[in-house]
């Protein structure tokens, strides 16, 4: 029994050359996303656009995210994994190359659609691929595989993106997705393998009318999100018709779904604990996250009077710090489940923000990057365990759609977030001044740490260590079929 426990706990060879294969391709989305953040600001420069128009480019690619993810629980089961994720790759890169080649704002934001599609598929896709090779074992050490490219961009993201917008021209930033596509496009033709349905197989048909409500619901609410981010807050028409239209959308979907025996994506998943726990927390955490992220390179840009290169410098510690809990946070929720890691990963995460609430100008540098690093450490031993507690107990039918579950609770959690905090910095700067803006950084600071502390509460419905043993137990053993066969081969020695 000793064996087979530490059998269980071990990651499969082959689920680590399926991880490695998908990550690399899986980089370019995540570089993508973090690189073109910081060059806004250039980009509305080249092009002789203003700001409010140039944001499109990272409001397009997100809104098309948003209607991409929902389509690949569909595509995965009609055309295979391999098939899907090459197709993906292919799309993101295409869209990589025009967007270098863009020649307006125009262009630029329809070339960001496109790498949005395929961006959309290939994240669940990546996630679900590696997921489903595990087989149920070993999820916390599997998954932090799954969370690396999402742990290197902010490491690597901002700064490739301040060197390329300081020293090169701004089409180089789309050059970087390049080769990390076609190295990926590569090894998965080589190397995965060839899950198409057979021949012979029934075909699934595409849920139209559920792609009819859902993808417009996520796709307006994201935007009436993204408009919020501006200083008329959420009391304006662009950011209220949105968001009831798409509230009305998802509401008729969500009515569809819970009546359709085979829908788009299968709400009804989210009654079991493990996916509507972990749904919940990612959507929270975007509050205290994700918000945070729009927080910190701006504090060091307008209170420190830094440029994008350095400011993407003085981030690197708290990258630093998620990679490094993830070699401890992977293996520990394997062995005493995701909760209470949770838990002390929200208390990190609010504590090493609680600083930065009383900073200004003068503030020492090097405390801060310390308390970066800790506040990664955090960040990773939230992520991590959350996400592996997404698949306790699924069987492989059910890890496609809680990864298109649990990747959009966290996209419009990350949006919800990111909106509100803009919205409670931008009306606490009531003056003008380095103190007003000052200050206004503080009050945004104490609303991402109470966001912080909110989650800690949620966290309590996570799956905890009998959950996830159980569960463990349940895949380690095999299956009637191969015990069947096993009886067999016995008898026939």
């Amino acid at each position: 029994m000793a064996t087979d426990t530490q059998a269980g706990d071990r990651v499969d060879p082959k689920v680590v050359r399926t991880a490695l294969i998908l990550v690399v391709g899986g980089m370019a989305v995540v570089f993508d996303t973090t690189i073109v953040s910081v060059a806004l600001h250039r980009l509305a420069t080249s092009l002789h656009v203003p700001v409010s128009t140039v944001q499109w480019v990272t409001t397009g690619y997100l809104l098309a995210l948003g209607v991409a993810v929902p389509l690949s629980i569909w595509a995965l089961a009609r055309f295979g994994g391999k098939r899907v994720w090459m197709f993906a790759l292919t799309v993101f890169l295409a869209g990589s190359v025009g967007s270098s080649l863009a020649w307006d704002a125009g262009s630029l934001i329809a070339w960001r659609v496109v790498q949005g599609l395929g961006g959309g598929l290939m994240l669940p896709v990546m996630t679900t691929l590696i997921m489903q090779a595990a087989g149920g074992r070993a999820l916390g050490r599997t998954t932090t595989w799954v969370a690396l490219p999402a742990l290197l961009g902010p490491i690597l993201g901002p700064l490739l993106g301040g060197a390329i917008i300081t020293d090169l021209s701004w089409r180089f930033m789309f050059w970087v997705n390049v080769p990390f596509c076609v190295a990926g496009l590569i090894l998965a033709g080589r190397h995965l393998a060839d899950d198409r349905p057979a021949a012979s197989a029934a075909r699934p048909r595409l849920d139209v009318w559920g792609l009819v409500l859902l993808t417009p619901g996520i796709a307006t609410v994201i935007l009436g999100l993204s408009n919020a981010g501006s200083a008329d807050g959420f009391d304006h028409p662009g950011v209220i018709a949105p968001l009831a239209v798409g509230v009305a959308f998802l509401t008729a979907f969500t009515v569809y779904a819970l009546r359709r025996r085979d829908p788009l994506v299968d709400l009804r998943l989210l009654a079991a604990r493990s996916v509507g726990s972990s749904s919940s927390v990612l959507f929270l955490s975007g509050f205290s996250l994700y918000g945070a992220m729009l927080l910190l390179p701006l504090y060091y840009q307008e209170i420190r009077g830094v440029s994008a290169l350095t400011a993407g410098l003085m981030l690197v510690p708290q990258g630093i710090g998620t990679l490094l809990s993830r070699q401890v946070a992977g293996p520990l929720t394997d062995r005493i489940g995701a909760r209470s890691i949770a838990v002390v990963g929200f208390l990190v995460v609010a504590a090493a923000t609680v600083p930065f609430a009383s900073v200004d100008a003068t503030s020492n540098g090097w405390l801060l990057a310390l308390w970066l690093l800790i506040r990664g450490v955090g960040l990773g031993a939230v992520t991590m365990p959350v996400i592996t507690a997404s698949y306790v107990g699924l069987d492989r039918a059910q890890i496609a759609h809680s990864s298109v579950l649990t990747r959009t609770a966290q996209q419009l959690g990350g949006s919800f977030g990111t909106a509100v905090l803009a919205v409670i910095l931008e009306q606490s700067i009531a003056g003008t001044g380095t103190g007003a803006v000052v200050s206004g950084f503080h009050v945004a600071f104490w609303w991402a740490t109470g966001f912080s502390l909110v989650a800690t509460a949620l966290c309590a419905w996570l799956p905890g260590r009998n959950q996830v043993r159980a569960a463990a137990a349940a895949a380690a053993r095999p299956a009637p079929a191969e015990t069947e066969q096993a009886a067999v081969s016995g008898t026939g020695r």
